[in-house]
């Protein structure tokens, strides 16, 4: 099924979005040609719609994985994938980064750690993710990192700070900003990043500090899930013997980092009002800038899906992680 849908991939359109950052469009524009203009985004987005719709029913019929496909249909151009690059000794201990072709100046670093319960998951699954992110002229990190059974909890925050202290001293050597190095997870891939990003124990470990961060971007995150009522979760966090500092929300201060948080209006998975809308509450009574996004047309996998083109008109997902890190204060 891989080699179908990449040589479907092949017919497809190239999606390369234009290089980081973008420029403002010009000006002298009629009205009417914004009317236009407009008019062919609006279908442009019914559109999308309907190819989501479509995968929707493909993913459920086709026998394949959605990552699967979602990869099958990814461009492979706009970057250069460097693999298998080792931030610690283990087998789990490697990432894969994404550099983005075409830039001048040091780019923006993200360091994006995918979600599976800490149970699952492969940075390879991810590369759609990842493309989407360095089409935009960003360098992209997917670390693994260790899961249950091997380990339990804090060792796949331990993995996870040794990534990003990795990011740090190597992120140059591929055209990376190390002092725009931003902290990005997809549900309990969000968990880890926020960790890092509030909870200064775990990069202070590795004699680095969470104020280095440029911030956090949080997609269908777990930042608030005690009592823990999942029993594939319980054990991977020691319950019912759970710490109260195991959660994100409780380590919020002043001094956390910029945050954008995108999370679905409903969501069964991962409750977005003792999550997603907490935190950012924690947040702004704290004064940290907090921006949060909900979107109607989203589910917990989709959130992260509609970075990959093909379901980009679920909602402005890509748009929203760009303008973040663009808005740098």
């Amino acid at each position: 099924m891989r080699t179908v849908w990449r040589a479907v991939s092949r017919r497809m359109p190239d999606p390369v979005l234009p290089a980081w950052p973008s420029r403002p469009d010009p000006g002298g524009v009629r009205a009417a040609d914004k009317r236009r203009v407009l008019e062919k985004q609006r279908m442009s987005t019914l559109a999308l719609r309907v190819i989501a719709l479509l995968l929707a029913a493909v993913f459920g019929l086709a026998g394949c994985s959605p990552v699967t496909v979602l990869n099958g249909l990814t461009a492979e151009t706009g970057y250069v994938q460097h693999p298998t690059l080792p931030y610690a000794n283990g087998p789990r201990h490697a990432l894969d980064l994404y550099q983005p072709l075409g830039c001048t100046d040091p780019a923006p670093v993200v360091v994006f750690f995918y979600g599976g319960s800490w149970r699952s998951g492969e940075r390879a699954e991810y590369r759609f993710a990842a493309a989407a992110l360095a089409q935009q002229g960003l360098l992209v990190i997917v670390p693994d990192y260790r899961l249950y059974p091997e380990v339990t909890y804090p060792a796949f925050l331990q993995d996870a700070a040794r990534a990003v202290v990795w990011t740090f001293q190597n992120a140059a050597n591929y055209g990376g900003d190390p002092g725009r190095i931003y902290v990005m997870g997809h549900s309990a891939g969000a968990y880890l990043a926020a960790m890092l990003a509030y909870d200064a124990r775990w990069l202070a470990a590795e004699q680095h500090s969470p104020q280095a961060l440029a911030g956090f971007i949080g997609l269908a995150g777990p930042y608030s899930f005690l009592p823990i009522e999942d029993p594939e979760v319980q054990p991977i966090f020691h319950w019912p013997k759970t710490a109260p500092e195991t959660q994100p929300l409780m380590h919020v201060t002043a001094h956390a980092p910029r945050t954008l948080l995108i999370s679905p209006e409903h969501d069964p998975v991962v409750n977005p009002e003792r999550n997603s809308v907490a935190l950012a509450a924690a947040l702004q009574r704290a004064g940290v800038a907090v921006t949060l996004k909900r979107y109607e047309a989203l589910n917990h996998a989709t959130t992260l899906g509609a970075l990959a083109w093909p379901l980009r008109g679920l909602a402005p997902v890509l748009d929203d992680i760009t303008a973040f890190i663009a808005a740098v204060p």
